[in-house]
C-alpha cells in the first residue's frame, strides 16, 4: 500500500552549521556527530549550494575515509571523482556517486567548472561493524539511470536507493535499508511515503514550501521526524512547487566512535585506522 494513513510529526528541526570543509567550499552541516545516535545508521548529511564559484571551487583534494560509504547528490553542476584504488568518475547533473570507504580509500573530490551554480547532497552512512575492513567499492551513476515514480496528480521521486511504490532505487543495502528519494512535489499535492515503525528517517526541503501533517517544514534545515508506532509513514504536502529530500534508514544499534573522516566501533579500531593511514596502507 502506498496510502500512509497516520503521517510521522517533525520531532524537531536542525539549522545545520555553516562551515568550510575540504580547501574551503562553503556547506551546510545539518546532521553532525550530535544526531549520529538518533538518526543511526545516517552519520553526517551536508547540503552545499552555491552560484559563487569561489564557494566551491577549491573542492575536497585527497583526503581519507574508512567504515562508512558516502553518497554524493549532484542537483546542478559537475564534479570529478578520483581515488587511490583506481576508481573515477564525473558526477553531473541530476547523478550520483556511491562510495564504500570500508577498510580505506583516500579519494578527492574536485569541481569540473569555474562558473555557474553547484548544489547538492552528500550523506554519509555506517556500516556494520564486520563490514567496516571490506573492500572498498565505487559506482557513479548518471541523471539517467536513477529509476523515478511518479504519483497520481503530478508528484515525482528519484530513488536512489531503496524502494518506493515497487519502484526498486538504484542502490539497496540488506542491513541498513537506506531510502533515499529526491521528492518533487507540484503545489496543492501530497506525496504519500510508507516507513516501517524502527526506520529512523528525516527531510530537508530545499525548494519551494511543504509540511509534514500540520507542521511546516524549514527551508534548508533538517526535520527530525518522530518515530512512534502509531505511524505508518509520512505525508509531505506541498504550499508551493516544492523539491524535499527524504532519508530514511533502519538503526543498527552499534557503538559509532568517530575521529574526522573514520568511524568506527572502538578506541582502538580508530587508533588503528590512523596508523595505517600514516603507512599508507589505505586502498
Amino acid at each position: 500500500m502506498d496510502h500512509v494513513r497516520n503521517t510521522r510529526g517533525i520531532e524537531r528541526s536542525h539549522p545545520g552549521q555553516k562551515t568550510l570543509d575540504g580547501a574551503g567550499v562553503k556547506l551546510t552541516r545539518l546532521l553532525s556527530q550530535d544526531l549520529q545516535r538518533r538518526l543511526d545508521p545516517f552519520l553526517m548529511l551536508d547540503f552545499f549550494g552555491s552560484a559563487e564559484a569561489d564557494d566551491y571551487r577549491a573542492g575536497f583534494p585527497d583526503h581519507p575515509h574508512r567504515g562508512f560509504e558516502t553518497i554524493t547528490y549532484m542537483i546542478e553542476g559537475r564534479m570529478r571523482h578520483q581515488d587511490n584504488a583506481g576508481h573515477q568518475g564525473l558526477l553531473e547533473t541530476g547523478g550520483m556517486q556511491w562510495m564504500v570507504a570500508a577498510r580505506g580509500v583516500i579519494h578527492s573530490e574536485m569541481p569540473e567548472q569555474h562558473e555557474g551554480r553547484m548544489e547538492g547532497f552528500q550523506l554519509w552512512l555506517n556500516l556494520p561493524a564486520h563490514a567496516k575492513m571490506g573492500s572498498p567499492w565505487y559506482r557513479d551513476f548518471t541523471a539517467s539511470e536513477l529509476p523515478r515514480v511518479e504519483a497520481a496528480g503530478g508528484p515525482v521521486a528519484v530513488v536512489l536507493a531503496g524502494e518506493s511504490r515497487g519502484v526498486q532505487g538504484a542502490i539497496q543495502r540488506p542491513l541498513t535499508e537506506p531510502l533515499i528519494l529526491d521528492i518533487r512535489i507540484p503545489a496543492g499535492h501530497e506525496w504519500h511515503q510508507p516507513l516501517a515503525p524502527d526506520r529512523h528517517a528525516c527531510a530537508v526541503l530545499y525548494e519551494g514550501a511543504a509540511s509534514v501533517g500540520a507542521e511546516t517544514l524549514k527551508r534548508h534545515e533538517l526535520a527530525v521526524l518522530s518515530d512512534g508506532p502509531d505511524a505508518d509513514g509520512v505525508i509531505l504536502h506541498a504550499e508551493e512547487d516544492a523539491r524535499v529530500f527524504l532519508v530514511a534508514g533502519r538503526p543498527l544499534g552499534e557503538p559509532i566512535v568517530q575521529y574526522g573522516p573514520f568511524v568506527m566501533t572502538t578506541r582502538e579500531e580508530i587508533e588503528s585506522a590512523v596508523r595505517d593511514f600514516r603507512a599508507g596502507h589505505f586502498g
